[in-house]
């Protein structure tokens, strides 16, 4: 079994200030790349992806297939699906599948569909920290 990394909760960008479980995080397709915090949200049922971000990325919003809007606090905004390679150390890399939204107001979302069938994770609040490794079977 690997031993689990431990995270602090880390104050989020905004208005008011709010300790959030931010996970530094690196996206990959083919030769691009891209160093971000990703909110690691127990609460999200799929993970998202903003839409600067997947340009960053070299993304073709015309070329990734079209999925339904997603409800929820994303609203109506138009998606489309990306899979990406996602790098959290000290962990081998992963393959995360993304709704691609149409909007850059929302942070990277690290949610049940597949960040949380990809890594275990235990949230200590109270403590300040987070804990991730990947998932066993």
């Amino acid at each position: 079994m690997t031993t689990p990394a431990v995270f602090p909760y880390q104050t989020a960008p905004g208005p008011v200030p709010i300790l959030r479980p931010l996970v530094p995080i690196v996206l990959a397709r083919g030769s691009r790349s891209l160093s971000e915090l990703g909110l690691v949200d127990s609460g999200a049922d799929a993970c998202v992806l903003p839409y600067d971000m997947g340009l960053r990325l070299g993304l073709d919003w015309n070329a990734q297939p079209v999925l339904p809007p997603p409800a929820g606090i994303v609203g109506n905004a138009p998606a489309r699906g990306a899979v990406l390679e996602a790098t959290i150390q000290p962990f081998t890399a992963v393959r995360l599948g993304f709704l691609w939204l149409r909007r850059d107001d929302l942070p990277l979302i690290l949610g049940q569909a597949n960040f949380f069938m990809e890594f275990d994770v235990c949230f200590f609040r109270a403590r300040g920290v987070f804990q991730l490794q990947p998932a066993t079977p």
